[in-house]
This record gives structure tokens, sequence and C-alpha cells, in this order.
């Protein structure tokens, strides 16, 4: 028969063979962990770096925007307008280029569009995205403070289906678009800005400028 003293060695060792494992387990899963820990903190510091590129793309996008604002500022967008074409004889004895408006459609829109050509740099006709769609006349003034002029004068237009608008990029178009939709009787542009007058009473209301759609 196994003394008692033999099974207690024998189970001492079996115990210390149960503690390596365990010891080496441990030391497997602390490996896993720490490798888990350095992947959460690489994900977390390339989370600030994207958002960080995000601001700066961010911020070089609206330069941009701003710059083909700019470039834009001293236009007006005329609709609307009831453009003559030219005669049918005209026509076949001095045919245009396809596509282009013949000279005698553009000195007569010219005539139906300005009154003191001097202000005016330059204009033309934007072509129609379908037949239906009203004649729509790009012109760019000498001075921001002629087109302002005629801005102020096309408020005499009402009700005539007649209007003059500020030339905006298409991403300011679409801001003011929004902002109608949601604020109808409060927004308006200025200098190309879009402005929103927030609801309230008069000495709480405030004015905002749109830049983003969101």
């Amino acid at each position: 028969m196994r003394s008692r003293k033999t099974q207690a060695s024998e189970d001492l060792v079996d115990i210390k063979k149960s503690l390596d494992f365990l010891s080496e387990e441990v030391t497997a899963i602390w490996l896993h962990q720490n490798n888990i820990l350095d992947l959460v903190k690489e994900v977390k510091s390339l989370r600030l770096l994207n958002k960080e590129k995000d601001k700066r793309i961010a911020v070089l996008e609206n330069q941009v925007a701003d710059l083909e604002q700019f470039s834009k500022i001293n236009d007006v967008i005329i609709t609307g307008l009831r453009v003559k074409p030219c005669s049918y004889a005209n026509t076949v004895a001095a045919p245009s280029t396809v596509g282009e408006p013949s000279v005698e459609v553009l000195d007569s829109t010219e005539k139906q569009v300005v009154c003191d050509c001097d202000t005016v740099e330059a204009w033309h006709p934007l072509p129609r995205r379908g037949k239906e769609d009203k004649p729509a006349i790009i012109m760019r003034f000498i001075k921001r403070k002629y087109k302002f002029a005629l801005l102020k004068q096309g408020r005499l237009l009402k009700g005539s289906h007649v209007f003059i608008n500020e030339h905006l990029t298409k991403k300011n178009a679409d801001i003011a678009r929004k902002a109608r939709f949601l604020r109808k009787q409060a927004t308006w542009t200025t200098d190309c800005k879009v402005f929103v007058k927030l609801n309230g009473a008069p000495e709480e209301a405030k004015i905002l400028v749109v830049r983003d759609i969101a």
C-alpha cells in the first residue's frame, strides 16, 4: 500500500503542474490583452488623425468654394425674359452654328436686358435643359454696386415672372433652396451669402449666415 506521504507528494506535483499550466495561460492571456490594448490605442490615434484630416479637408473645401463664389460675385442671373428669335429669312441666309445664338438674338436680348452697357463687363444666355425651361441670361457687371442696383430694381418686377438673382455656386444655391424650404419668409442672399432669420420675438430674432447644408 502507498503511504500517505507518497500520496501527498504526488498531489503536490499535480498541483504544481496545474499551477504552472495556469501561469502559462495567464501569461498568454496577458500578452493578448496587451496586444489588444495596443491596437485600441492605435485605432484611437488613427481616429484622431482622421478627424484632423477631415477638418483640414473641410477648411480647404470651404476655401475653394469661397474662391469659386468670389469669381461670380459681380454676376446676376435673369430668368423669365421673352427673348426675340431671329427671323426665318435671316436664319436661312446666314445660318448660325448649331447650339449658338445668332447675332440678332444676342442683340435683341441685350436690348431687353441692359440699358447702360458701360456698366456690364460681359453677358450671355445660358443653355436650357428642356423646352419648358425659362430662358436665363447671366450678366457680369464691372462693379458690384451696379449689380446691387439692378437687384434693387428687380424688386419692382414682382408678379412679372421675371426674376433677377445673384449668381450662386451650386453649393450655395442648394443651401438657399433648402433654407427657403425650411423657412420660406426669412431667407435671402446678400453678396452671394445665404442668410436665415430664426423665428422668435423681434427683440430675440437672430440672423445667421448659412455656410453648409448640415
